[in-house]
């Protein structure tokens, strides 16, 4: 298995994690030199703050407990296309390289909305913008998703 098939395999399991403690199914990990270095889950009801989705959270805290602001030796690790929100924190840390499984726009398919393809619409005018590789065990991030969407409205 390769590198970016583990690693999302990780934030795939940390999505599970976050239904598993009360969240939306979102998860995130930071690896450099092909170690994980820092995980994180959606946190948006237990932490009573819309904005700590699985990859802001993720750069928040790890930026806050390691001191580093600067992640262009870094890839995250998305199990979704991250949202607008996230997108931008990725360049302000200057992320070096995203990798995610399914997109937004098919998330926003599952939830009968308009998605739209975030990543390329923030990162096309940026000039931090990482690298991007997309679909990575997309189906199985599909999967996860569509579990919890069938039975629970997105927050």
């Amino acid at each position: 298995m390769d590198d970016d098939a583990r690693f999302m395999e990780q934030a795939i399991e940390l999505s599970r994690r976050a239904v598993a403690h009360g969240n939306e199914p979102f998860g995130a990990v930071l690896v450099r030199q092909g170690q994980a270095v820092f995980t994180n889950e959606n946190q948006i009801y237990t932490k009573h703050d819309p904005t700590f989705h699985a990859e802001a959270g993720l750069i928040r805290r790890f930026c806050a407990e390691t001191g580093i602001t600067d992640l262009s030796d870094y890839t995250l690790y998305s199990s979704c296309e991250p949202c607008f929100m996230c997108c931008g924190a990725l360049v302000w840390a200057r992320v070096g390289r995203l990798v995610f499984g399914a997109s937004d726009e098919d998330l926003c398919q599952l939830l009968g909305e308009k998605g739209a393809p975030c990543a390329k619409l923030v990162f096309e005018n940026s000039a931090n913008a990482p690298q991007v590789t997309a679909g990575v065990l997309r189906d199985e991030s599909l999967a996860v998703l569509r579990e919890y969407f069938s039975s629970h409205e997105k927050g």
